[in-house]
């Protein structure tokens, strides 16, 4: 695997792909907040996407102004081919680390 993939980058990538068009940096924050319970700043996060968009793996396109954002345009999130790959090499690498633990996972 080229390059390294912090956690939190794994999190916002997987969260774009899940939330697809409509990836734009609340809808992102509180998805991850929701499923990981944990607490986020919408600061860390945009210090993550700025990161992960200067490494090539999302770029970003603003939306259309809304009147519930008193004219203000979200700005959206997509994935590029680079983060595909990096996220399929973070699973296999996962995987194959699970394969070989000597954990014993299961409950009783």
């Amino acid at each position: 695997m080229k390059g390294y993939l912090g956690e939190f980058e794994e999190l916002v990538l997987l969260t774009i792909a899940h939330l697809g068009e409509e990836a734009y940096g609340v809808a992102i924050l509180e998805n991850i907040a929701s499923r990981a319970n944990r607490t986020l700043s919408l600061g860390a996060l945009h210090s993550t996407l700025t990161r992960l968009e200067e490494k090539g793996l999302i770029t970003s396109y603003l939306g259309e102004p809304t009147a519930t954002r008193g004219g203000r345009r979200k700005r959206y999130f997509e994935l590029q081919q680079k983060a595909i790959i990096s996220l399929n090499d973070m699973k296999s690498l996962r995987d194959e680390l699970w394969s070989v633990s000597k954990i014993n996972l299961s409950l009783k």
